[in-house]
């Protein structure tokens, strides 16, 4: 391997090592050989071309139809010293001219450009009139008709080749099938080039698909692991969106919506809110996600089902970029699918109907699977899983399948009962007769003189509830999705006929989160939150997403190593020369200062953070988790005064301390709690903004000691979580 590009590599990326297959690709643009790279996201992609663009002459063209996930990445590399710019829509007049004279002045090593940019005369004059050494198409399956995200002007790029005889081309993309990869070759006329296929396995992402009952209930119970953290849900609809984000909120979380339906403005305030930490969960429609590069999403949610294998993998590949373990639930009910049947047979083009049905079917057999839940997935994209067992799916970590019951006289009362009410009603009105229920609905039709009224008194609403969805999942009833009317298979005529019986679960099993192996949490809590306030406070500043400092893998290494030199410092996961000369005084400061007050010694790097199984049940809350948690659910400051007889600063403290363990707190009741003007606070951020907020005693003498310590702790808490 050149040893330029490994010096690269440590100096400006701050990593010590390639992972699998970077090298080679590196050196294949180097001969300037054309490539196609799949790559799951968080894999590295990104890495292959921007360090050739660093040893090459020329300009290297970076073409990605994400407007924000380009802003996100340019960002990112000018922390690091490279010179990078974009080019696209959401530029201003001004900005868009700046980053052409650059382009044109050569003083750019990369370019972002979206395609209908490039595809400008005038930006096509502009660069060629330059030397470019490098193309390199991004999520390169919107080339393909078979890929997911199918986008015409994607086609039009092959064009654009040939007035750049000099450059090497490199597409790339998370997820392909051999029929998309085969699309994408032919279409950029790809000949003697070389294709590098990376295992399609995240390992740290845990996997687990679970039968859909109470979606919102399930949900709430999944969240509860996950306080303080950022998270994706992605919803079927709009509608579901916005009822879901309220559902949050009142629940406490720190919530915002994202969907096609909001203004541009709403979704790019709510997306920088997200990337910046000021808010926990984003739930979104599928429109979100495509441009971020958030490393520290601790978890994806699909509240619905996604429309097939390959959005599935994206959207749960944008978890866990960091490398550390992150959770992926699917809560998945078969009304979902036959939604999106509805859907597909709505398509007038044959072939897109059959694309559509071909990717859903897919998404079917891999949430039904009993396997080990990476074979199915890694399968489709034509890769063998080998391994027995994987240790981070639910299907692998479960205690063992659940033994079945024969359920087959359940299943006759139930098939029996939609047969006698002429196969019109959804599964709330069958359990009602078959309860015995006399309500209006039940009476008005007459379904209290069928001979099926009263005979399944002996379960639950609940019970039948789970025994219908086993019912439909296994192919015995099918669910109109116009109007959710229940209609029997030919495989429930053959039950009713006695001729098969059917096994299933009469009870639902109680869904366990949080299984499998976890990165080893045999690192310094404390510290780790010290240096997570310490970059959150410089993003801000920066005007920069806080993992754009240092990522979560970085802090933790920090926390697990205590460096105290520069030279052990440099040593850390991502800590290269630019962002040592940026911050690592100030972290190095933070870390001696701590391992003095505790008499923590230095710890050598030698290896990478072990796995470990999970710890188990935690000790009683601590006061200020109790604290914190009784205010989110909506108990006011005074309440908790009382409560806890205690007086104000001891109720501010408390918060302050949850606030510090990684936990956002409800703005509004804070600034209201402020007994002082609003231009008053006004000049109190002012001071935040440019001294902090770990110390209030620069700040209460700057403001020349006019506004009481009481007011600073109120309006601190306030500045922190608004």
């Amino acid at each position: 391997m050149p040893t330029k590009a490994q010096a690269i590599l440590k100096t400006v990326f701050g990593y010590d090592d390639f992972r699998p297959l970077q090298e080679e690709i590196i050196r294949t643009a180097l001969q300037k050989v054309d490539a196609l790279v799949i790559m799951p996201t968080g894999g590295g992609k990104s890495l292959c071309y921007q360090i050739p663009a660093l040893i090459f002459e020329g300009l290297t063209v970076v073409v990605s139809p994400l407007i924000s996930l380009m802003k996100d990445q340019v960002e990112q590399l000018v922390e690091l010293g490279v010179n990078a710019v974009l080019l696209n829509s959401s530029l201003t007049q001004e900005e868009y001219s700046r980053n052409r004279n650059r382009v044109k002045n050569r003083e750019a090593k990369l370019l972002y450009v979206a395609p209908e940019t490039l595809l400008k005369p005038d930006i096509l004059s502009l660069l060629t009139s330059i030397p470019v050494d490098c193309l390199t198409i991004d999520e390169a399956h919107c080339i393909s008709e078979w890929g997911h995200d199918f986008r015409p002007e994607y086609r039009q790029i092959a064009g654009v080749r040939n007035r750049f005889p000099g450059a090497v081309c490199m597409a790339l993309t998370a997820t392909a099938t051999p029929q998309v990869r085969k699309d994408i070759c032919q279409n950029l006329h790809f000949q003697n080039h070389k294709e590098f296929i990376a295992s399609f396995n995240r390992e740290n992402l845990f996997i687990q698909v679970v039968p859909k009952s109470n979606a919102l209930g399930q949900t709430l119970d999944f969240l509860k692991k996950f306080s303080g953290q950022s998270g994706i849900i992605y919803c079927f609809s709009r509608k579901q969106v916005e009822s879901l984000a309220e559902s949050l909120h009142a629940q406490g979380y720190s919530v915002r919506p994202y969907h096609a339906g909001m203004s541009d403005e709403e979704r790019k305030e709510n997306q920088e809110l997200f990337i910046r930490d000021n808010v926990q969960i984003i739930v979104a429609t599928i429109a979100f996600g495509m441009g971020i590069n958030k490393s520290n999403v601790r978890f994806v949610i699909h509240y619905d089902l996604p429309k097939s294998i390959e959005s599935y993998y994206q959207e749960i590949g944008r978890a866990g970029r960091d490398g550390l373990r992150a959770d992926c639930l699917l809560l998945f009910g078969i009304g979902d699918t036959q939604k999106i049947r509805y859907f597909i047979d709505q398509k007038e083009d044959p072939l897109q109907q059959q694309v559509a049905r071909f990717h859903l079917d897919s998404l079917v057999d891999f949430a039904e699977s009993r396997e080990c839940r990476r074979r199915p997935l890694i399968r489709y994209f034509g890769e063998a899983y080998e391994e027995e067992n994987c240790g981070m799916c639910d299907n692998c970590t479960s205690s063992g399948q659940k033994e079945l019951e024969d359920i087959t006289i359940p299943a006759q009362k139930f098939f029996s009962c939609i047969y006698r009410t002429g196969q019109l009603f959804g599964s709330a009105h069958i359990i009602e007769v078959l309860r015995g229920s006399e309500s209006q609905k039940v009476i008005r039709h007459g379904h209290n003189n069928l001979p099926t009224h009263g005979v399944g008194r002996e379960f639950s609403a609940k019970q039948w509830g789970h025994l219908a969805r086993q019912f439909i999942r296994e192919g015995y009833l099918t669910k109109d999705p116009a109007y959710g009317s229940l209609k029997l298979t030919p495989k429930a005529l053959e039950v009713l006929g006695s001729r098969e019986k059917v096994f299933g679960a009469l009870q639902e099993e109680a869904l366990e989160y949080g299984r499998g192996k976890e990165v080893s949490e045999a690192y310094d809590k404390t510290l780790f939150e010290l240096l997570r306030r310490q970059r959150k406070e410089l993003a801000d500043r920066a005007n920069v997403p806080p993992y754009v400092i240092f990522s979560d893998k970085s802090l933790v290494e920090m926390a697990s190593f205590y460096p105290q030199s520069v030279q052990s410092f440099m040593r850390m996961h991502g800590v290269g020369e630019a962002k040592f000369a940026k911050y690592g005084a100030l972290f190095l400061n933070t870390i001696r200062r701590y391992c003095m007050e505790h008499q923590i010694k230095e710890r050598p790097k030698q290896r990478p953070l072990p796995v470990s199984r999970p710890k188990p049940e935690a000790a009683p809350k601590p006061r200020h988790v109790e604290v914190g948690e009784a205010y989110n659910s909506g108990k006011t400051i005074r309440e908790l005064m009382a409560a806890y007889e205690v007086k104000l600063p001891t109720i501010l403290e408390h918060l302050y301390k949850f606030y510090q363990e990684g936990y956002k707190l409800r703005a509004e009741e804070l600034q209201a709690l402020s007994a002082l003007p609003a231009e008053a606070q006004q000049k109190v951020f002012f001071v935040f903004d440019k001294l902090g907020t770990q110390r209030l005693r620069p700040v209460f003498e700057a403001l020349g000691g006019q506004v009481a310590y009481e007011e600073l702790h109120v309006l601190r808490l306030y500045y922190l979580n608004r």
